[in-house]
């Protein structure tokens, strides 16, 4: 039997694309490329997208009804190679070109303000006139679309250097991306690790984040495959660990700084945060009250040769803030607002120590807008 074009074509009408029921023919996914040498039949699949969720299915799809509807002998399976109209996305170190410094901010467990911590450093820095960007890694529990009072608002699409990019929500002078954006914030999301951390390579390589002078990612409590695919992810400039003073806290505080330092991640700790440091009542602002151990943190700080970038008090406006989405730190006069601010200030002090000081880095400048 003579193979030729036409008969191919007829055979791929057979094939539906799972996405929208059309057959692939007429739905243009057939690419002009069809050759036959004998019986070997070879022929590329045009996608919209890179990362096709059906293609691999239409493919073996697209084998069997050559061999039904043409000829049982046609060689044609390992043939069909997929095409796709949009550019690829990146590899590093081209991912995120316009960023100079991805700071991660991280606590070896839960409630202890780490969210808050970095929300109001993204605005402290944002302040100050620096281009910043902040990716809430928390898939699980993600708490910056509140914080930054834009619960009801998504992510744009615009089709940008060949590519369908989503561009971040912006408030406060900060760019920003979470998958609270994409799911109903009253429902749980369960998902296994794989899907969480597919999640997140999306946030950061299909998104538009244009330049960046420090892009703050605000890492979930613990250590898990969602740390470990960040930081295989992104060349991460620097870790902040946030923890309180008391010694339940500190201790998985030391866990997190181990898994930044091990040899298989190797990620530069730029300093700690003493989060909830101390109690000031309003009424009375020169007032410390204690509550949860006095300088615990700052003494890890000493015992593992890091620096203190901060204590921040324990100060009702901290929690109304975050509840009202307006960060403390938008007030630089206020007690907080001056902690935060001088917060951000060691940041950027740590990080230009740590492009000069390590071996094989470029000195990247990020100067003061």
């Amino acid at each position: 039997m003579a193979i030729y074009p036409q008969l191919i074509i007829d055979a791929l009408k057979n094939v539906r694309y799972p996405g929208t029921g059309q057959d692939i023919v007429s739905a243009g996914m057939v690419a002009d490329n069809i050759r036959i040498d004998g019986m070997k039949v070879s022929f590329s699949l045009i996608t919209e997208k890179v990362n096709d969720p059906f293609i691999k299915s239409v493919v073996k799809m697209a084998e069997q009804a050559i061999l039904t509807y043409a000829d049982n002998d046609i060689d044609i399976k390992g043939n069909i190679s997929v095409q796709s109209r949009q550019a690829p996305r990146p590899a590093l170190p081209d991912l995120l070109p316009g960023v100079k410094n991805i700071i991660a901010v991280a606590s070896g467990k839960g409630g202890v303000g780490k969210s808050t911590v970095c929300t109001n450093l993204a605005v402290a820095l944002a302040q100050k006139g620096y281009k910043v960007g902040l990716l809430d890694a928390d898939i699980f529990g993600p708490s910056v679309p509140k914080m930054f009072d834009v619960e009801d608002q998504g992510p744009t699409m615009e089709h940008i250097e060949g590519r369908d990019m989503m561009v971040p929500i912006e408030n406060y002078g900060v760019k920003m991306l979470s998958i609270g954006f994409f799911v109903n914030k009253s429902d749980a999301v369960v998902w296994r690790g794989a899907m969480a951390s597919n999640a997140l390579k999306q946030l950061i390589g299909d998104a538009y984040w244009g330049e960046l002078d420090y892009f703050l990612i605000d890492f979930p409590p613990g250590t898990s495959d969602i740390h470990l695919t960040l930081v295989q992810t992104l060349p991460i400039t620097g870790a902040v660990i946030v923890s309180t003073p008391q010694e339940v806290a500190l201790a998985d505080a030391r866990k997190g700084i181990s898994m930044f330092t091990a040899d298989k991640v190797n990620v530069p700790i730029l300093g700690l945060v003493e989060n909830m440091a101390w109690f000031t009542p309003a009424e009375l602002p020169e007032n410390r009250y204690y509550i949860f151990g006095k300088e615990g943190c700052k003494r890890l700080a000493e015992e593992q040769g890091f620096a203190l970038l901060g204590q921040i008090p324990i100060v009702q406006s901290i929690r109304e803030g975050g509840d009202d989405g307006r960060p403390v730190a938008l007030n630089a006069d206020s007690i907080t607002g001056m902690a935060f601010s001088a917060l951000a200030d060691s940041l950027v002090v740590a990080v230009d120590k740590r492009n000069r000081e390590l071996p094989g880095t470029k000195v990247v400048e990020v100067t003061q807008k």
